[in-house]
């Protein structure tokens, strides 16, 4: 279980400024470049061999992962998406196309929730944040939900983040908590890091 301690203020800073750039973005933008994602994994030879990919619903500017959800369940793929519990830790359900509103403007899916260790069975995990850096290293939102999940990911799951290209290859402050991630996975491609 992670335990939340305050904030490093070197996160902090790298989030306000990653957040800030992405406010900037407009509405076609986002769209424009939600698209290209939804293609570029369609393309990916991880995304084909998987059988189950475990995903989230964008929100505000975040990458868009709504054309890249359907398309993965048009592809046969099973998705699942999380589910906000109150200690902040994340259920998982699977997708069927509805989703319903949840706390903190989140979308979640509507059918049974699978438990918490139901992400350990993806063959694929994409997750958010705001950048990584050369090395895999994530930077998160700040909240600990993802760091609890991916502690339950089987060594050797591809872990990818999704984020716009400005956002690979950042220098990206670590604590003893956070998990690499396999990949980047942008609108232009995908990186993996080794």
């Amino acid at each position: 279980m992670v335990t939340l301690r305050e904030p490093d203020p070197r996160k902090t800073a790298a989030r306000d400024q990653i957040l800030a750039g992405r406010k900037r973005l407009s509405v076609g933008e986002i769209r424009h470049a939600a698209a290209a994602l939804a293609e570029v994994a369609q393309g990916a030879a991880a995304v084909r061999r998987a059988a189950t990919v475990a995903a989230y619903v964008s929100i505000g500017a975040e990458p868009g992962t709504g054309p890249l959800l359907d398309a993965l369940a048009a592809a046969g793929k099973r998705v699942i998406l999380p589910v906000l519990q109150r200690d902040n830790d994340l259920d998982w359900a699977v997708y069927t196309g509805d989703l319903v509103p949840a706390s903190r403007g989140l979308l979640e899916p509507t059918g049974p929730l699978l438990g918490p260790d139901a992400i350990a069975t993806a063959d694929l995990v994409l997750v958010p944040g705001l950048g990584v850096s050369h090395a895999g290293e994530r930077l998160g939102r700040g909240g600990g939900s993802y760091d609890r999940a991916l502690a339950r990911v089987p060594r050797g799951t591809d872990v990818w983040i999704v984020l716009y290209p400005s956002e690979v290859g950042l220098t990206v402050p670590v604590e003893e908590h956070d998990r690499p991630v396999t990949g980047a996975l942008t609108s232009h491609g995908v990186t993996l890091f080794v």
